[in-house]
């Protein structure tokens, strides 16, 4: 229990059993602000089938009121099984955000010039318990908000992410929005892409409706995505242990089925382009993308793909549309709000204060060669010709066409840019 001059009393405690929290985090998600990364279906995945292969031990902290209701939920884990081991957010590295769970009178029970003192006692709880003792904190990709709340870890040191992130209001109706955002010449761009397209088939928006065509929908994403990379001379994703078994867990639980969202753009019996997408409250969440990579690709499955999800997410009521993390000029071209991301590095022992400080230059690095865009076009340019000659002169020749063609666009993993 903790008292502060007379302000409400909050009870912390930390576990590092997901088993032990998994109701009273169900219930809390309901209610909470929060982002679909957060959810415990997402992070219990992550766990299983990447986290314990790596050492990773969950500390959940979790503060209630004196009543017992909860305040905050905050997933954390310590990785590594050698020191120095370093706190992060648990799954942080496939969360695009990474963020408590607050419930909805959190900024009122904990101000932000309380919330170090919070921390500071929640570090020191958490380095008591053998289990969970760290040399050093890495906290990446925080938000500046969760839902209407100030994010609170952004009132600690922090930097900002080498990406931001991209969002847009949809609107109630497609018609008016698609054209508010897209010129006449645009608009009459995509229709005759669209017929070219309807010349190797019928094109059609399909969403996974079984768990057998969610499975197929994303052996084809991953299939695409493999391929795309390669051509980037970037590592496949789903070459790494564990992450095609958790991606295809979401894609195929049944139990998950009102959160992931699994689609393909049809062209006959072909699928030009695939996602998968999180439905959570008034948002859809651009995780993951990928399209054909052959003939198709000269008429823009991609991006049609794309305006096929927004309708969709158009038709289904939801207010906004998150591209997620990641700078990718279609996220801009789309979206009417930019969100900064933030990291927040330190040392807590000796033996992490080497390991914060290479961070903290890694994250520094990394940041001004994606925002100099002579350094980043350079980058990509060396990481393709690493793949080979030929995928260096894709890259490199006509940009203006490939921008035009709007295939390039949603190359990237939509939610993972940082990956690459």
């Amino acid at each position: 229990m903790w008292p502060d001059r007379g302000e409400p009393i909050v009870s912390l405690s930390v576990h590092a059993e997901l088993s032990a929290v998994e109701a009273d985090w169900r219930r809390f998600e309901q209610a909470a602000d929060c982002t679909p990364f957060q959810t415990f279906q997402w992070l219990e995945a992550w766990q299983r089938h990447i986290g314990l292969r790596n050492g990773v031990t969950p500390a959940i902290v979790i503060g209630r009121h004196a009543d017992g209701e909860i305040m905050f939920l905050m997933p954390l884990a310590v990785a590594g099984r050698r020191a120095p081991k370093p706190l992060r957010w648990l799954g942080q590295e496939l969360c695009d955000y990474n963020a408590p769970l607050l419930a909805a009178d959190f900024a009122r029970c904990i101000t932000p010039a309380r919330f170090p003192t919070v921390w500071r006692q929640i570090r020191d709880l958490l380095q008591r318990d053998p289990r969970l003792r760290h040399d050093w904190i890495e906290l990446e990709k925080m938000p500046e908000r969760v839902g209407g709340q100030i994010n609170p870890f952004t009132g600690l040191e922090v930097a900002l992410n080498a990406s931001g992130a991209h969002q847009v209001q949809l609107g109630g109706d497609w018609d008016t929005f698609y054209t508010g955002r897209r010129s006449a010449a645009t608009r009459r761009r995509d229709r005759i892409k669209r017929k070219r397209l309807s010349e190797f088939g019928e094109v059609r928006f399909v969403t996974a409706a079984t768990e057998q065509e969610a499975a197929g929908n994303f052996a084809t994403l991953m299939r695409q995505k493999a391929q795309a990379l390669a051509r980037m001379g970037v590592r496949n994703i789903f070459a790494r242990p564990g992450y095609r078994e958790f991606y295809l867990e979401l894609a195929t639980d049944p139990r998950a089925r009102g959160l992931v969202h699994v689609s393909r753009l049809a062209v006959g019996s072909a699928a030009a382009a695939a996602n998968l997408g999180l439905t959570f409250r008034d948002c859809y969440y651009h995780v993951l993308a990928s399209h054909d990579g052959g003939e198709l690709s000269r008429y823009g499955p991609g991006a049609m793909h794309l305006r096929e999800l927004l309708r969709h997410a158009t038709t289904l009521g939801l207010q906004r549309f998150d591209f997620t993390i990641g700078d990718e000029a279609y996220k801009q071209e789309w979206s009417d709000t930019a969100a900064p991301l933030y990291d927040h590095v330190t040392d807590v022992t000796w033996r992490g204060w080497t390991a914060s400080r290479l961070s903290i230059i890694r994250h520094g690095v990394k940041r001004f060669v994606k925002q100099t865009p002579v350094l980043w076009q350079s980058f990509r340019h060396l990481r393709a010709l690493r793949a080979g000659p030929a995928c260096f002169g894709r890259l490199v020749q006509r940009p203006g066409r490939r921008r035009a063609s709007g295939a390039a666009r949603a190359l990237p993993l939509a939610g993972h840019e940082g990956q690459q």
